[in-house]
């Protein structure tokens, strides 16, 4: 509240310069950048300080994270300013309170997947539950199955966990999927071995946006008693999860994906059967020792009031999110050639386009359309300048992986934004297509994969 009305009252104070006023300029957001000193104290005499206008791109890379919720941040304000007791102080009010939010939180995490709230573990976000999760379960059972199961397009805190547990001693199957991104199930079954601990399969690609068959996944897991685990981060709040129904025994949250607080995630335990998880961090014992360290109040609170937002409006975001999904995706298609959508049409989270645009290199295009904030790919490895391990694992050619860019459509995005978005987009790419050699030479009918490069 103190906030609230601090903001309002500096909004007041900024002087509005007289003349007409002119329409903000098409495709850019206007935001007000604060440039007093960290050291000026703000009193009740004080003016507001000087601001200037300061255009920023458009948002269309909601996979990489999401903006924060209002009402989110206002379920926040009160822990951050007034109720900031310790959740785990006893002997107090400052610390019932926190503890009360804590729980209140648990319950609205628990109730978007059909969970008891007691199976809700808070974590710093997706990495430390995928983290815990999978080192978790196969160091608690190492002693009598020393296998684990997962997919080549997981992410890379998944495949990097892995590669961990290798070195220690440990077997992991790493499943390819089809050239749709999916997995073939007969390939899962038969790579189930007497002494597998785990699968763990991503519900929905953060770089192509496929789902996978979570609830025949759970159905073969279960009737071979394997553990299952899925990072659900992209997931969550976006479709709808039951683990009771999917059989999913272990799932990775994480807030700033569902319009919630960054350094805030959630992992699901099974209490039965029971789930035994070996825990990574020593400490307080705190979330019944699975995750000790102060649980951080704000930040949950921020999460759970994230999650029974995303209850509440999943079915509108959803159908919202497929109609503007679509009207980008038929707007390209039809205006540009030799542009592919990488992934499954149909078992498909619509929010997460990924096209590749031939004869186009990705990163150029992504800096030709710098008034829009996009992505080649996922933010964990987008530094890199290799192609996308998740686009090579479902068999795209190397031209066309690195032409590559994903597209994320979320709560906030505008049908204006996305009309902007197409119009720039397929600007770019007819410019740069005309600057291109390989483009010519395909105008003129040759076949690029029948010529023999050769170094000079």
């Amino acid at each position: 509240m103190l906030l609230r009305t601090a903001w309002r009252r500096a909004a007041a104070a900024v002087p509005v310069a007289p003349g007409p006023t002119t329409a903000p300029t098409r495709g850019l957001r206007l935001r007000v950048v604060d440039h007093a000193t960290q050291s000026d104290v703000p009193s009740a005499t004080a003016t507001a300080p000087q601001a200037e206008s300061e255009l920023r791109p458009l948002y269309m890379d909601v996979q990489a994270t999401t903006p924060l919720d209002p009402r989110v941040l206002d379920a926040m304000i009160p822990y951050l300013v007034n109720y900031y007791g310790n959740p785990h102080s006893r002997t107090h009010a400052y610390g019932w309170e926190s503890e009360a939010a804590m729980e209140h939180a648990r319950q609205q995490v628990a109730s978007l997947i059909g969970a008891d709230p007691r199976e809700i573990i808070f974590t710093s976000g997706a990495t430390e539950s995928n983290n815990i999760a999978i080192k978790g379960v196969a160091r608690f059972y190492r002693s009598r199955k020393k296998h684990l199961i997962t997919t080549q397009t997981e992410h890379k805190c998944v495949l990097d966990s892995c590669r961990s547990l290798e070195a220690e001693g440990f077997q992991v199957t790493y499943l390819p999927v089809k050239k749709s991104g999916i997995i073939d199930l007969k390939e899962l079954e038969s790579a189930i071995q007497p002494d597998t601990s785990l699968v763990s399969v991503m519900t929905v690609n953060n770089e192509i946006g496929v789902k996978q068959p979570i609830a025949e996944i759970g159905r073969i897991c279960s009737s071979r008693k394997v553990y299952f685990h899925t990072d659900a981060a992209q997931a969550v709040g976006k479709i709808p999860l039951d683990v009771n129904d999917m059989k999913i025994d272990l799932m990775s949250i994480s807030g700033h994906k569902i319009y919630g607080p960054k350094g805030v995630g959630a992992i699901y335990i099974r209490r039965r059967p029971r789930v035994r998880v070996e825990a990574l961090q020593s400490g307080g014992g705190q979330e019944r020792g699975m995750r000790s360290g102060t649980v951080p109040t704000p930040l949950v609170v921020g999460l759970g009031a994230a999650c029974e937002v995303a209850q509440q409006e999943m079915e509108y975001d959803h159908k919202r999110i497929s109609k503007l999904a679509e009207r980008l995706t038929q707007k390209i298609m039809k205006s540009l050639p030799d542009v592919v959508m990488n992934g499954d049409p149909e078992h498909h989270y619509p929010g997460c386009i990924n096209l590749s645009f031939a004869y186009v290199e990705g990163e150029s295009l992504l800096m030709a359309l710098k008034d829009v904030a996009l992505s080649s790919g996922s933010a964990c490895t987008s530094a890199s300048l290799e192609p996308s391990y998740v686009l090579r694992a479902i068999g795209t050619d190397e031209d066309l992986a690195h032409s590559s860019i994903r597209f994320g459509i979320g709560r906030f995005t505008t049908e204006e934004e996305v009309d902007y978005t197409v119009e720039k987009c397929i600007h770019h790419v007819k410019r740069l297509r005309e600057m291109s050699p390989l483009w010519e030479m395909v105008q003129d009918g040759i076949d690029l994969k029948s010529i023999k490069w050769t170094q000079h």
